[in-house]
């Protein structure tokens, strides 16, 4: 009996187009299954259920279902960016092809090779690795990010990968006009700390690629604990190396959130504290990590805008699953945080 294949991919018109664009790849029927957790592109296991050696399953990912924006999503550039680290110290998963006609899938999309690993998103994940273990993971977590930032762009294909000239004042408007376009109640404290982010643009150093969305849950540990791949690369682009840190430190901030929608993984035992992540970070790029209290401010403030914009279409009923309701209950939380990160230094 043959699978129902999962909605967005139809495997038989992906099997024709391996089989003309790599011969011999594929050896009998496909198999498929949607991988969640994903931010909002589509991610799916494929395997072939007739191989008797070799890899045998692929992974394939794809806009959203309806997507709408011709530069949303944007295939081409995750293609790209994964395929120029693959020459790198950066682990990523090998890719095999792009195709960006949508007669085959109705959309864009792209294979690459199937890396086993774990994500971990919450403490509970973490706690069976112990509090050694965990330390380890994380550290390495920073250093893996240490070899991303010190990739030269143009020596991999990548010099006009992006715009870095004026990006942290691109990225501060960008976040606002999202924030303006899902006001629906009133958010003591979040102008205040737009303003505030906005009035003290620290200097940006020599820009490199940015992954954009760097966290544990983004990167798959393997039984060593350590990074084998590094995933969801489709916010990455050049720009300030500080925003990335910035993020990571912000999520190594414990906070108490049951069931929550955004990763709790710094409540695990033996997780490093912020402080430590920075100063490796610094010890090991030998940037000057001085004004992190604002990058780490403005990852607060970038999270608080997107789950505030997912409150609104929950409001709108424009969301499905568990959990949305919660979401709109962090906003206040995380705007808490970034102010009291600016203040505190």
């Amino acid at each position: 009996m043959s699978q129902v294949p999962p909605p967005g991919l139809d495997l038989d018109r992906l099997r024709a187009h391996l089989d003309r664009e790599l011969p011999g790849l594929v050896h009998g029927p496909l198999q498929a299954r949607v991988i969640e957790g994903g931010r909002s592109n589509l991610t799916y296991v494929v395997r072939d259920t007739a191989a008797s050696g070799g890899p045998g399953q692929w992974v394939v990912r794809r806009p959203p279902l309806g997507h709408v924006l011709a530069t949303a999503h944007d295939m081409r550039r995750e293609y790209r960016v994964i395929s120029a680290l693959g020459t790198t110290p950066v682990p990523v998963p090998r890719t095999l092809l792009l195709c960006e006609d949508e007669k085959v899938t109705g959309a864009p999309f792209y294979v690459m090779e199937f890396v086993g690993g774990t994500p971990y998103r919450t403490a509970e994940q973490l706690a069976p690795l112990g509090p050694r273990r965990t330390r380890s993971a994380v550290v390495g977590l920073v250093d893996t990010l240490v070899d991303l930032h010190a990739v030269d762009p143009a020596a991999v294909g990548l010099g006009d990968f992006g715009r870095p000239e004026g990006f942290l004042d691109r990225q501060l408007r960008r976040f606002g006009k999202q924030l303006d376009a899902s006001r629906s109640r009133d958010l003591p404290g979040i102008d205040e700390l737009h303003g505030a982010l906005s009035g003290a643009l620290p200097a940006s150093p020599a820009p490199t690629v940015v992954h954009g969305d760097y966290r544990l849950d983004n990167v798959l540990l393997g039984d060593d604990d350590r990074v084998r791949a590094v995933l969801d690369w489709e916010m990455s682009t050049l720009g300030d190396p500080l925003t990335d840190l910035g993020l990571l430190v912000m999520y190594s901030v414990r906070l108490d959130l049951p069931d929550s929608p955004v990763s709790t993984a710094a409540g695990a035992p033996g997780h490093p504290e912020p402080a430590e992540l920075i100063e490796r970070y610094a010890r090991r790029s030998g940037r000057d990590t001085s004004a992190i209290s604002w990058y780490t401010a403005f990852a607060w403030f970038k999270l608080a805008v997107i789950l505030e914009g997912i409150h609104y279409r929950y409001t709108l009923g424009q969301t499905v699953g568990r959990g949305f309701d919660r979401i709109g209950d962090l906003v206040p939380l995380f705007i808490r945080h970034g102010l009291g990160t600016l203040q505190e230094g």
